[in-house]
């Protein structure tokens, strides 16, 4: 059984900066994170970065502050997240595709609070 294995979330002051990881468990052969969405209370869930074949795609409102890489060997994702506002206070959940049959997983999420 595939999981989708997110960590890093956590509690910073404006300003501050954190990284999350995603990789994947199990079976997870042709499974692989392409990037993070996040969904703040009351609002619907946003992408945020995503990397697809190396190339790179941010939220404007991000760009600038937040890069998403990869490292191939561990298939894991990563999200450097720094100056972090209060409005990025959300839930940041990684999805990943499983590039046999299309198919896209998500982690559970993890909880990201920007707050002095």
């Amino acid at each position: 059984q595939v999981q989708v294995v997110e960590s890093g979330g956590g509690l910073v002051q404006p300003g501050g900066s954190l990284r999350l990881s995603c990789g994947t468990s199990g079976s997870a052969f042709t499974v692989y994170p392409l990037g993070w969405y996040r969904q703040a209370p009351g609002k619907q869930r946003e992408l945020v970065a995503s990397i697809i074949h190396g190339v790179t795609n941010y939220a404007d409102s991000v760009k600038g502050r937040f890069t998403i890489s990869r490292d191939n060997a561990k298939n894991t994702v990563y999200l450097q997240m720094n100056s972090l506002r209060p409005e990025d206070t959300a839930v940041y959940y990684c999805t990943a595709q499983d590039v046999y049959n299309d198919y896209y997983y998500w982690g559970q999420g993890t909880q990201v609070t920007v707050s002095s």
